[in-house]
């Protein structure tokens, strides 16, 4: 690394105003932070953290905690073909392998696609290259399904990427998650490859490696299913048992799954200071409260009301989205109070449109990008009562 460093060094005043290749100084800058931690400080007095640290590291972090999801997807992407294949056997590392096989090119199409558009829009701003694409760059291929065509992928990097993130001024101006909308545009303009009662389990061999499902096989997610019973019996009979659900050996979107290894991620985000724990706690407290209620009125006419509080918890994407979408800094509530109700909502209305529209099987999705929208409200509310509250109190000591 240290020579790697050298040679970096050696070629930067090139890069620099002045050098030849000084149009790209963006561009090397992006990889010589990617890479190394910066020398450099804030050379301005004021309310400055004077340190070494960039955003990059932060984000390293937040990739650092998808990684148990990322991994066990993989496994349970083999494990799930597997089971299509009507395999009796389930060697540990042929499903990695096939797993990883199925993830790999969609990872390199959403890197490459999100990433060329970011060096694109940096080079014609003149600005350093942002770095919140190392995060928005693997969350993509986790919150779909491993079998999305991979030019729908691209499409979708592609939109989102640039009228949610670039329009807005690039990465920190965005109102809208950029993952999110990506998994939505998917969702509206491909519904068959995105709704819930569609196909989560590739189906077929990856570059040869794996077999072919058994005739009459249906991939859906646990959720799919249900949304479509129309008894309780149906939905018993449909409903997983908590510990694979809880595990992740169900169907589902890539990383989404696996609620004890979301639980891990949560566990490194809280411990390094990274995610917001009032909005973890609050939305996961809204989501248990309303599947409560939701319980409590059965009816056939919305069959995903049979399924327990708990089971709210562990299908779908409502934990991943509570985790890595909700508390994302940037999109969320900002004030301390406003976390509370920020999440608190983010669990209230992805149960209750999972629950109430079974065209919207994963209601995590939309509740989140619906309280992004409302984030900045939330803001100004509580900001407003801070204020009045202050007046009135200043009121009471000049009488008193």
């Amino acid at each position: 690394m240290k020579g790697l460093k050298k040679q970096l060094e050696r070629i930067k005043p090139h890069f620099m105003p002045g050098g030849k290749l000084s149009s790209l100084r963006s561009v090397y800058d992006g990889f010589e932070t990617f890479l190394f931690t910066p020398n450099e400080t804030a050379g301005v007095k004021g309310a400055h953290i004077h340190d070494a640290n960039d955003s990059k590291r932060t984000m390293i972090i937040v990739v650092l905690a998808l990684l148990p999801c990322f991994i066990f997807g993989m496994y349970n992407t083999g494990y799930q073909h597997w089971i299509a294949a009507g395999a009796s056997e389930f060697p540990f590392w042929d499903l990695m392998l096939y797993g990883f096989l199925a993830v790999l090119p969609r990872v390199i199409v959403a890197y490459a696609v999100g990433l060329g558009i970011e060096f694109v829009v940096a080079q014609w701003r003149g600005e350093e290259i942002q770095e919140g694409f190392l995060v928005t760059g693997i969350l993509i291929p986790m919150i779909c399904p491993v079998d999305i065509p991979l030019w729908m992928l691209a499409v979708a990097t592609a939109f989102s990427v640039i009228f949610v993130k670039e329009v807005f001024g690039g990465t920190g101006f965005n109102i809208l998650n950029v993952a999110l909308v990506t998994r939505a545009f998917l969702f509206f303009a491909y519904p068959r490859q995105m709704s819930g009662d569609s196909v989560f389990v590739p189906t077929e061999p990856m570059f040869g490696f794996g077999g072919k499902a058994v005739d009459g096989f249906t991939g859906a997610t646990p959720l799919g299913e249900i949304s479509t019973a129309t008894s309780q019996e149906q939905v018993a009979n449909i409903t997983a048992d908590w510990y694979d659900a809880f595990i992740g050996l169900i169907p589902g979107s890539f990383g989404e799954t696996s609620t004890l290894c979301i639980l891990i991620g949560a566990a490194i985000l809280l411990f390094t200071g990274m995610a917001s724990w009032k909005v973890m706690l609050s939305a996961f407290a809204g989501g248990l409260a309303m599947g409560a209620v939701v319980h409590a009125f059965p009816s056939a006419t919305y069959p995903v009301s049979y399924i327990s509080a708990f089971d709210q918890m562990l299908y779908g994407g409502f934990a991943f989205a509570v985790v890595f979408m909700a508390t994302d800094p940037v999109t969320g509530a900002r004030t301390e109070t406003g976390k509370w109700i920020y999440g608190a909502l983010v669990g209230v209305m992805a149960i209750l449109i999972r629950s109430y529209n079974s065209g919207y099987p994963e209601g995590a999705m939309l509740a989140v990008l619906l309280m992004n929208v409302f984030a900045p409200l939330i803001d100004y509310c509580v900001v407003q009562a801070n204020v009045s509250r202050r007046l009135r109190r200043a009121k009471t000591s000049v009488r008193s």
